[in-house]
């Protein structure tokens, strides 16, 4: 276990672990999360794990659930939208992940902490924001010739 307490192997887990807060929403790779530290993936899971408590992929869970909840309260989103904008590819994964750390499905989170502020950012807002929204998913407006013929 001495290379867990090895100030170089730390920074080099720091790497790994800024680039999951950096990249939460993206779909992370666990060979290419660990070659931040220069680490195989199993060596980099016990490693991270040794250091953090938790695993790269409960540490990642766990970041992706704090967005969801900041989205629950703030923006004007669907359970479903907010699902895919904080990373999760499975709606039941999400929702259960959720229940696990909160103690609330999304919906009653949302519920409980409604109301309790400003008003809901706008969804598309949100979305812009977020990065929901790619060039290939917002259709071109027609031009001034195609509006007229």
């Amino acid at each position: 276990m001495g290379t867990v307490t090895n100030p170089a192997h730390l920074r080099q887990l720091r790497l790994a672990k800024d680039a999951m807060d950096r990249d939460w929403a993206e779909p992370l790779d666990l060979d290419a999360i660990a070659a931040h530290a220069g680490y195989s993936r199993y060596h980099f899971v016990r490693a991270f794990k040794a250091v953090y408590g938790q695993t790269p992929g409960q540490y990642l869970s766990r970041r992706r659930v704090e967005r969801a909840e900041e989205m629950l309260r703030t923006a004007n989103l669907s359970v479903t939208e907010i699902c895919t904008l904080v990373g999760f590819t499975s709606l039941g994964t999400f929702s259960a992940r959720f229940k696990k750390q909160t103690g609330l499905s999304p919906s009653e989170y949302r519920a409980r902490h409604v109301g309790r502020g400003a008003a809901l950012i706008p969804g598309c807002y949100a979305m812009l924001w977020a990065g929901g929204f790619s060039p290939s998913r917002v259709p071109d407006r027609p031009s001034n010739s195609e509006e007229a013929g």
